[in-house]
């Protein structure tokens, strides 16, 4: 019999939970540690629609990359996900900057995807490096970052140089930009905001800002087939969770 608790305890093994950041709330988030598993839902985010596909499928745990809950609760409300769990009885577990950082993690996974090698972290942040097998132009890169994450468009800066060696850094890594410009030729990251676009511009550097859920979900779910076989007894779910924000084509 597989539980919460084994569950848990395996992804403290994969990506320790007591490395993630000081804000963030992984790990057990609601229910119960003794709570048998038979099937799991994973999905990026604890959405109303995971929870939903959870109580359909009958899941007694839902496995996300962002917590289901950042900041203290004062009012449980209806039509909630967090509301929705508590009622039916749904055990979350959330594993977020833990995961971000660990070894076969977002990041990680991400410089998989777009087919990165001899992949590094850079100390003392979250980005990791790599290099690609195949230099580009920046304009070439952005379309192949835009082909490998399946993205409708994404936001980038252009740059003289020829990329070779790329900073990744999934969901909001912008801070990163300083470091990402010493160790590489261009960074790949979700969030960008136009200030860091702007300095990056300004130094002939190459940003791409590939959006939060591209750069994460296909990522996260790299995790079902590790856990998968750790687990045969549980059935891994997909919660098939889309991307709620749209581009104009």
């Amino acid at each position: 019999m597989t539980t919460v608790r084994d569950i848990y305890n395996y992804i403290n093994t994969v990506a320790p939970f007591d490395t993630q950041e000081e804000w963030d709330n992984a790990g057990l988030i609601t229910g119960s540690a003794d709570c048998e598993v038979t099937r799991t839902v994973m999905s990026l985010d604890v959405t109303k629609a995971a929870v939903q596909k959870a109580v359909e499928c009958k899941a007694q745990l839902i496995l996300s990359h962002h917590p289901l809950i950042f900041r203290a609760v004062k009012r449980l409300y209806p039509d909630t996900a967090l509301y929705m769990c508590a009622q039916n009885g749904i055990s979350v577990v959330s594993a977020h900057t833990n995961f971000d950082r660990a070894p076969n993690g977002i990041n990680t996974n991400l410089c998989k995807i777009l087919e990165l090698e001899n992949v590094t972290p850079v100390e003392g942040t979250f980005i990791v490096v790599g290099d690609l097998k195949n230099e580009m132009t920046a304009s070439a890169f952005a379309r192949f970052v835009c082909e490998k994450l399946k993205t409708s468009g994404i936001r980038y800066t252009d740059s003289s140089k020829i990329i070779k060696k790329v900073a990744v850094g999934g969901g909001a890594c912008e801070e990163y930009l300083p470091q990402a410009m010493e160790y590489a030729d261009c960074f790949v990251t979700g969030d960008t905001k136009y200030h860091q676009m702007l300095e990056a511009s300004e130094n002939d550097f190459c940003i791409i800002g590939a959006g939060h859920y591209e750069t994460e979900s296909m990522a996260f779910m790299m995790l079902k087939d590790m856990i998968s076989k750790e687990f045969p007894d549980v059935e891994f779910i997909s919660a098939e969770q889309k991307n709620p924000v749209l581009a104009v084509l």
